[in-house]
């Protein structure tokens, strides 16, 4: 097995993508080393590209092996570490978790935009296009209805966190900042994200950093 692991990231305050692989491997106490590269700056292109030829963040440094994309971190995560629990145990809820990353991955095009992740802002409500209504509702119907299925007596999607609560987390985060009107399963599951230590930390070091992205206006 390589050794030596480095997560390259973007601004915490503003990096979904970055959220999501840093998120799941600081709850699963796996070490590694972080390079942060700030966005929105004459270097950022640059000093990516360096790490990868897809010119994207997150990048996984595991000693020679170089893996991007968020979704394909976290699977080669499990792989590479998988005395953790990265995924449920359960073939049933494994495949419903593997599904449900994967359409978090490449869906809800419409929310995206509308709602960039911002940890530093609190938007007043707002009346969504329907395309990102549709996308809202998708969401919180996944989730109400995973933790029915699935989630038993814990809190997360499959009772306890895996990488399909990665996977969401940055969803959470824009659903808090721009005052995302949810039921209350969905409101519960949000606060037992929020309330995750790796995630509490990360929203702390967002708080530290210096870069602001001039578009998305200061730090409140």
């Amino acid at each position: 097995m390589a050794k030596g692991l480095t997560l390259v990231i973007a601004n915490k305050r503003y990096s979904s993508w970055s959220l999501r692989p840093w998120l799941a491997m600081t709850h699963f106490d796996v070490p590694f080393e972080e390079v942060v590269i700030p966005l929105d700056q004459d270097s950022t292109s640059p000093a990516i590209l360096e790490h990868s030829a897809a010119g994207k963040v997150p990048v996984l440094h595991h000693g020679d092996i170089t893996v991007w994309e968020s979704l394909a971190i976290l699977e080669y995560l499990a792989d590479a570490f998988y005395d953790r629990p990265w995924w449920p145990t359960d073939p049933h809820a494994k495949a419903r978790a593997r599904t449900i990353a994967a359409e978090m991955h490449a869906g809800f095009g419409a929310m995206r935009p509308a709602m960039p992740m911002n940890l530093d802002k609190t938007y007043e409500p707002s009346a969504w296009a329907a395309d990102v209504s549709k996308d809202i509702a998708r969401i919180q119907g996944l989730w109400r209805d995973t933790r029915a299925k699935y989630g038993g007596d814990g809190d997360f999607l499959f009772g306890t966190f895996t990488i399909a609560d990665a996977m969401y987390a940055p969803v959470v985060t824009r659903f808090k900042t721009y005052c995302v009107e949810m039921d209350d399963v969905s409101s519960a599951y949000a606060d037992a994200v929020l309330g995750l230590p790796a995630m509490q930390k990360w929203t702390a070091d967002a708080a530290e950093e210096p870069w602001v992205i001039d578009k998305y206006g200061p730090p409140e």
